[in-house]
């Protein structure tokens, strides 16, 4: 019986391990849908529109926004960025899941829209800060200040927590996988999320009339 696909939220401070659990995620079922951002910035040598991003005009994007279209969206830098919902509710109706790896605001305003019903937000924390800390210096990529930044920002995310359906500690990633799949399986399986339920169980009552 096909069912509904669901809106799975990943939020996380920078380093806990929420982009790592996104990818092994999609690996173990490559039909989730990662979702694809919208962006008014210009694209980078090497990306492609539909790929990487949907490159839109300021118009357009603006456009999207008021009609509706965007499921959440935010400013930065001077750019504006979105997660448009067409293509969302497109794989909904086919039964597949879309992954949003986003911060906490992007999925205050999601689970606020339209499609809020069907989203499972789920938020990662590190098992301490000093190792949170340990993690981000680990990659070898920032320099100490911008490390100083991720750590302060870190603090206001972790705030959050609460208000997400479920919450991994990250103190061991293959445990933490283990726990998402086990969070994602028993989502799938709600009752509102598979229509076809009720044909099936009138289906099973003319079995019983029929006896």
């Amino acid at each position: 019986m096909q069912r509904r696909g669901l809106l799975l939220i990943l939020s996380s401070p920078s380093g806990a391990g929420k982009s790592t659990l996104a990818r092994r995620l999609m690996d173990w079922d490559p039909t989730i849908r990662f979702s694809v951002s919208a962006t008014t910035r210009a694209p980078r040598p090497g990306e492609q529109d539909g790929r990487e991003y949907y490159f839109k005009t300021r118009t357009a994007f603006e456009d999207l926004v008021a009609t509706g279209q965007m499921l959440e969206h935010a400013e930065v830098f001077g750019n504006l960025y979105g997660s448009p919902r067409g293509p969302v509710e497109a794989a909904m109706t086919e039964g597949r899941d879309t992954l949003f790896d986003i911060d906490w605001q992007g999925g205050q305003q999601i689970r606020n829209s339209a499609l809020g019903r069907d989203v499972v937000s789920v938020f990662v924390l590190p098992p301490s800060i000093a190792e949170l800390d340990r993690r981000l210096r680990g990659r070898a990529q920032d320099t100490d200040e911008v490390i100083a930044g991720r750590m302060a920002k870190s603090r206001d995310e972790i705030s959050h927590w609460a208000e997400y359906d479920y919450v991994l500690v990250n103190d061991d990633l293959d445990q933490s996988f283990n726990n998402l799949l086990t969070i994602l399986e028993a989502e799938r399986m709600r009752r509102d999320r598979q229509p076809a339920l009720s044909d099936f169980v009138r289906g099973l009552n003319r079995e019983f009339e029929s006896r």
